[in-house]
């Protein structure tokens, strides 16, 4: 083999990492792995996600509208509401989306302001 293709292996292996200890019960012969530890709930990081979703969704429904989404096109049988539920339905689109996964503005918004907020907590 040429030398330029030559490995150079040094050092050590990394130890595999370690597993949870299982808990058996002989009598039963059942075994468990130990849940994992609950997260307290924290309202303030859940106010926080709730707000970032939401401006995702509002973005997104503006995106939305100037795509020409939520232009009427006598879709809804035309009449004096036709304008403001074309308006619902581009919003609740739009909030779909974020449910679905989004754009990932939520997410980045959401992290920013987490950090921002673990500052002066």
């Amino acid at each position: 083999m040429p030398p330029e293709y030559a490995l150079q292996v040094t050092g050590s292996l990394p130890s595999p990492p370690k597993l949870p200890k299982l808990v058996t019960n002989r009598r039963l012969r059942w075994t468990s792995i130990p849940p994992r530890p609950q997260r307290r709930h924290d309202p303030y990081r859940t106010a926080l996600r709730d707000a970032a979703q939401e401006f995702e969704a509002a973005f997104l429904a503006e995106m939305l509208k100037s795509a020409g989404l939520g232009k009427t096109s006598g879709s809804f049988g035309g009449g004096a509401g036709e304008d403001q539920f074309a308006d619902f339905l581009v919003r609740e689109q739009a909030r779909e989306m974020v449910r679905s996964g989004g754009i990932g503005l939520a997410e980045s918004i959401y992290t920013a302001l987490k950090e921002r907020g673990d500052e002066t907590r």
